[in-house]
Parts: structure tokens; C-alpha cells; sequence
């Protein structure tokens, strides 16, 4: 069995983390326009002039309108399958799961009320890559006290939802900033942007080694020996790559 995620879906076709979120923001704001020819050409045509874009393969415009058709779809086919609870949680949110029993209940109180304004990633076991949480579809509790959340992953629909243990949902990660090298020391976990032929995507890896070096117009220019959780390669990366596991 393929244990890595299907990558035939144009809504996984490439797009970087920052174009995503571009397009899950305009998924929001812009309405009936987002199917339209023209305003899919303009995102295409500024996703390719951004930096983040260099050495990648171009956008096509055919690419985001499939994009947005795709999110749409889901976004019906999840409105006519939320009965499994009472309210269905919002996209990346933990709302309708605050009741959930916490690992320790005398922090219960403290961070129950927080978890509403929170973004969150979950861990696949497919594949054992971290994916951005689209919605949280329903919960269950097992006999062995462990609580389980029904994830649905952006990017992908409703045939790709996965059931999964509480303790691999976690907030979500942020890209780290050029400025913030210094704060990255060795032994720290991160959250690591990993590029094969086959696939792109994250996974956690520990800092073995840091080569630190002068920055210049580019930004940081440091690079960092990491060494991935899931099959522990070793690879030496730009900043650009990592992410702060929060």
C-alpha cells in the first residue's frame, strides 16, 4: 500500500504554504469572482513573480481555478455530512471539541478557552508528514480514555479524512523569519520543508549542526544540518525551509 498522500488532486499540485494561504483568504472575501478566468490569471501571473516561487515550476491559472472549484465542492459535500455532530467545528478551529477530556485536567480550565482563536496541524499515519488542519469533522472516545478527532486536511476532500489520536494535533507551526536564525539552536525540533522528485511536504526534524553566516540582501544565509524524525536522513537546509513547532 502507497503510504505516501495521492498527489493527482490540482488542489496539491505545488502551491507553496504562502500561496495557500493566499487563496484560502480570497476563498473568504471574493465571492462568486473566484471561478472567473481573468481573476484566476491575475493570482497565477503574482504567485510566479513572488520570491518564493523561484526555482519552482511556473502557476497555471487552470490550476488555481481548480483550486477554488475543488475547496467549494468540499466545502457542500462537508455542509451534507456534519450530522455526526451537533455543530460541525469551523474550518482549523477546536470549538466543538472543548469539552474534550485534557491529558491534564487541572490545566483544562486555562487553555479551553484559548483554543478557539487557534490554528492547528495534524501528523499524518499515512505518511507521517504534518498537514494544515482544514476542520475538525467529529471526536470520539475510545475504551483506553484516549480521544480521537476526525481531521479533514486542507487541499484535500472528504475521501482523505483521517481518524487520529488527540496527541498528533498540534498548533500549527510558523514559517521562521530571517532575523529569528539566531533563536534556532542545536537540538531543537523543527518543522522541516523536505523536497523529493515525488513529493514536498513536512516533517519534524531535530537541529544537529549550524553554520553560521554573515546575512546579505538575501537574508539568512546560515545553514542548518537537520536530521528528519520519520526515517532520520540527514540534510543541510536554508532557514526558509524551517518552521517554530509551537
Amino acid at each position: 500500500m502507497d503510504r505516501l498522500r495521492p498527489r493527482e488532486r490540482h488542489v496539491f499540485s505545488g502551491f507553496t504554504k504562502a500561496e495557500i494561504e493566499k487563496m484560502e483568504k480570497l476563498l473568504k472575501e471574493s465571492g462568486e469572482q473566484l471561478l472567473n478566468r481573468e481573476f484566476c490569471q491575475k493570482i497565477a501571473q503574482s504567485f510566479n513573480r513572488s520570491s518564493g516561487r523561484a526555482g519552482k515550476p511556473i502557476v497555471k491559472w487552470t490550476e488555481v481555478h481548480s483550486w477554488f472549484q475543488n475547496q467549494q465542492q468540499d466545502a457542500q459535500d462537508a455542509s451534507k455530512n456534519m450530522h455526526v455532530l451537533p455543530k460541525a467545528c469551523p474550518p482549523n478551529r477546536m470549538d466543538g471539541l472543548s469539552q474534550m477530556p485534557q491529558e491534564d485536567s487541572s490545566k483544562a480550565g486555562e487553555r479551553i478557552p484559548e483554543l478557539s482563536e487557534l490554528e492547528f496541524e495534524a501528523k499524518s499515519s499515512k505518511d507521517a508528514a504534518w498537514y494544515d488542519v482544514d476542520m475538525f469533522v467529529a471526536h470520539r472516545f475510545l475504551g483506553t480514555d484516549e480521544v480521537e478527532v476526525r481531521v479533514r486536511f486542507v487541499g484535500f476532500g472528504a475521501e482523505e479524512d483521517e481518524w487520529l489520536n488527540v496527541k498528533k494535533v498540534r498548533q500549527r507551526s510558523v514559517p521562521l523569519e530571517h532575523s529569528e536564525c539566531h533563536t534556532v539552536k542545536v537540538g531543537d525540533i523543527v518543522l522541516c520543508f523536505q523536497e523529493r522528485r515525488d513529493q514536498a511536504i513536512y516533517y519534524d526534524a531535530r537541529v544537529l549542526e549550524i553554520q553560521r553566516r554573515l546575512h546579505d540582501i538575501r537574508g539568512c544565509r546560515c545553514l542548518f544540518l537537520i536530521q528528519y524524525d520519520h526515517d532520520n536522513t540527514e540534510e543541510r537546509v536554508r532557514l526558509r525551509r524551517l518552521c517554530r513547532v509551537r
